[in-house]
């Protein structure tokens, strides 16, 4: 039985790959490496970091390695690996493990009363950087995030964060950000959904070579940031009964060969979530369950229970 998947994005990592697998190692001991899945997902990258995960990770019992065929962005990544993890507790965490794994039983301990488990890097604060030009800059980011999200957390780009499944793919299925602001607008989605969100705070070490670049991704961000409030989520879903059995959805999803959905209960009906190309599937899985193929909004989706398919 798996308990727990780590999703692991990961462009351009093979340098820092192996010192990653280090920190995280004794962690998956705890853990209990044979209830542990490692999703690694390798976002298009130019070197050889495919190969350098596949060497370190592919022991692993439970190991799977997907590659985006070009970069579309961390978000993209994240949003991929969490579409196909198999365990109730899901755990985000970047390749070099810089935020320090020792904490990643402490996050899936919090996920027992919450939805969403974000690290926090907040100390007196703020977060201090290696340097005193990018602290002001993440003190001036964290502003216009929580501003734009309307997120109270100011740590909104720790790369280790833990979710329930359910919820989890919930947010994979509604995110539109690729970019590095994903985090923020995964927080937004959060708040707007009614998730229980519990930040941890979290050790971290600076590990050199990040692929973030403030003066090549600032302004991407910056726009992705402006236009998270102005976005319109909406979904195809199919309307299902509220006492809908998950097993007979997942035999279709099967079938029709669709990956990460959701059911979203409330207490007038159950709304299976499909991806945003998903309704042609969607027309099968109707028919098949007497159900009704449409859209809903995310303020249709908020304050129900997320069931994982």
């Amino acid at each position: 039985m798996i308990a727990t998947s780590i999703v692991i994005p990961a462009y351009n990592e093979a340098s820092r790959l192996h010192d990653g697998f280090a920190r995280l190692s004794p962690v998956l001991d705890q853990l209990g490496r044979d209830e542990t899945e490692v999703i690694i997902v390798d976002d298009g990258s130019s070197d050889a970091t495919m190969d350098v995960a596949r060497e370190l990770y592919g022991t692993l019992a439970s190991a799977l390695f997907l590659r985006q065929p070009e970069n579309r962005g961390k978000g993209a990544a994240v949003r991929l690996g969490v579409s196909v993890a198999s365990a109730q507790y899901v755990i985000a965490a970047d390749a070099d493990m810089s935020i320090n794994p020792k904490h990643f039983p402490d996050l899936v301990a919090a996920l027992a009363d919450a939805d969403m488990v974000p690290g926090s890097r907040v100390d007196e604060g703020h977060i201090q950087y290696e340097s005193k030009v990018r602290t002001i800059a993440g003190k001036g980011f964290s502003r216009l995030a929580r501003h734009y999200s309307g997120t109270t957390l100011r740590d909104t780009q720790c790369g280790c964060k833990g979710y329930r499944r359910g919820p989890a793919r919930m947010l994979a299925l509604l995110g539109m950000v690729d970019g590095f602001a994903f985090d923020v607008e995964l927080l937004f989605l959060a708040t707007q959904l009614g998730l229980r969100v519990t930040p941890i705070n979290v050790t971290w070490d600076d590990v050199p070579g990040s692929s973030v670049n403030l003066n090549r991704h600032v302004l991407g961000m910056l726009g992705d940031l402006r236009s998270i409030k102005h976005t319109r989520y909406v979904n195809p879903v199919v309307e299902l009964a509220p006492d809908v059995d998950v097993t007979a959805i997942d035999t279709l999803a099967r079938q029709t060969r669709m990956r990460g959905l959701v059911v979203a209960r409330g207490a007038e009906n159950a709304l299976l979530v499909l991806p945003r190309d998903g309704a042609v599937a969607g027309h099968t899985i109707a028919q098949s369950l007497a159900g009704t193929l449409r859209t809903a909004t995310l303020s249709e989706l908020a304050k129900r229970t997320y069931d994982a398919v």
